[in-house]
């Protein structure tokens, strides 16, 4: 059976604050007439909520994974965080046999986690040469399009961009997807909003054009370019490199790695989940990417505020963030990580620009004061200041916590403020924002 979770290791997964306030009210022995730990790694347990029957919920550990029959769309439920709460609280005892569902369903978690990836090698190497070559020279054919687009944006003037509609940026984003350069049509869906974004507007719009323009360039004179800047403009525009090429050429990266931040988007009907990580003994920020069609849940198993022993396989690129999980030693006890200065920070993200000028955000672990007025800010020992992001300015928890003190702050940096994401109090409890 997998060691028991303090309690502040099962509230980091709520997923919202609505979910933790419902889970506290259901983790009582009273909500749950019964209850299970055992199977290797899980829990399980059934909870009396309004319907006739109980809600059935397993939680597989080594994951962690949820399984729920609630209606609710959230991973994990708040029957799941109840469930986890009553037994890192000692409420759960160990059984030798699962019931049933239960045991359907971790019997069948245990059948997945046996297959092995797909490591075949490529049948046709002419065929798949071929097929390269053709995606070259649509990218190719597109980002002369884009070109073009963009010198017609910059002679019709910015201003027409705010009478737009969404239809606009569609279109030429449609084109590159057609292109087969993804992540160029990512930057260009994202462009519509950009005119409706308050004062200043024309100017950053101004700066993603001439960003694009730049990767289009650089695409074009690739070859006179070091490899290290040559896969950064690849992956920038949505050439993507299998897992299993990552696990099989990245040199393994051992640390034991703090869990600073996670943060959810959703785009179109993809979910995906940034965490951020830094090793303790490197000082090495990465950043683990996972993805979920609607409906799906995204992956649970790095908490934010643990520390896990791991081997880590950086993707290529001028600035090496994205990693893989290649293979998990042990779960060590976490403490406060070490929070940098203000200037520390510019100065990572300058370098950082300097390897990859498109670069979007960049991960922030922060010793600072915030504060509300004249804007909401954050500072350090040194008087230095960083504004916080406009929609991330009324974090009002974060202020609560630091009641006027310095605070540990985790989050993401980018060009219009500070995103704060995870704050650690004095008594050193994790709490997302």
């Amino acid at each position: 059976m997998a060691e028991g979770w303090d309690r502040a290791r099962v509230l980091a997964l709520a997923p919202d604050a609505s979910s933790l306030r419902a889970a506290q009210s259901l983790a009582s022995r009273g909500s749950w007439p019964l209850t299970g730990a055992g199977h290797g790694d899980a829990v399980w347990g059934e909870c009396q909520g309004s319907a006739a029957t109980p809600y059935r919920t397993a939680v597989d550990l080594s994951g962690p994974a949820y399984r729920c029959s609630c209606p609710s769309r959230k991973f994990p439920c708040k029957h799941a965080l109840a469930l986890l709460l009553l037994w890192s609280g000692g409420g759960v005892a160990s059984h030798a046999a699962a019931p049933d569902w239960a045991e359907t369903w971790l019997t069948s978690r245990a059948s997945k986690a046996g297959d092995t990836p797909d490591l075949k090698p490529i049948v046709d190497p002419v065929a798949a040469l071929h097929r390269a070559q053709q995606r070259e020279a649509r990218v190719a054919a597109g980002l002369a399009e884009l070109d073009r687009w963009l010198c017609d944006q910059v002679r019709q003037g910015l201003a027409a961009s705010q009478r737009s509609g969404y239809r606009h940026w569609d279109e030429i984003a449609a084109r590159m997807v057609d292109a087969q350069a993804s992540g160029l049509a990512e930057r260009l869906r994202a462009l519509a909003a950009v005119p409706h974004s308050g004062p200043g507007w024309e100017g950053r719009l101004l700066e993603e054009y001439a960003l694009l323009r730049l990767l289009a360039t650089a695409y074009r004179g690739r070859q006179v370019l070091s490899p290290t800047l040559r896969d950064t403009i690849r992956s920038r525009i949505g050439f993507t490199v299998r897992q299993a090429e990552v696990l099989a050429s990245a040199t393994p990266v051992r640390d034991h790695w703090h869990v600073l931040a996670r943060r959810d988007l959703d785009q179109d009907r993809i979910r995906t989940r940034r965490v951020w990580l830094r090793g303790a003994r490197t000082g090495r920020f990465a950043l683990v990417l996972s993805f979920a069609a609607v409906g799906e849940s995204l992956d649970n198993s790095l908490a934010v505020g643990s520390q896990t022993d791991a081997d880590l396989a950086f993707y290529p690129g001028g600035v090496a963030l994205r990693a893989l999980v290649a293979t998990r030693y042990d779960t060590v006890r976490a403490g406060v990580p070490l929070g940098a200065s203000i200037g520390g920070l510019l100065a990572e993200y300058a370098t950082a620009l300097g390897q990859d000028p498109w670069l979007e955000t960049w991960p922030a672990l922060l010793e600072v004061t915030p504060a509300r007025a004249p804007l909401p800010c954050v500072s350090d020992a040194v008087g230095d200041a960083l504004p916080l992001h406009p929609g991330a300015a009324g974090c009002w928890p974060l202020f609560a916590l630091s009641a006027g003190r310095p605070v540990t702050v985790a989050g993401e940096w980018t060009p219009r403020g500070l995103w704060p994401l995870t704050v650690w109090a004095e008594d050193g409890m994790v709490v997302r924002l």
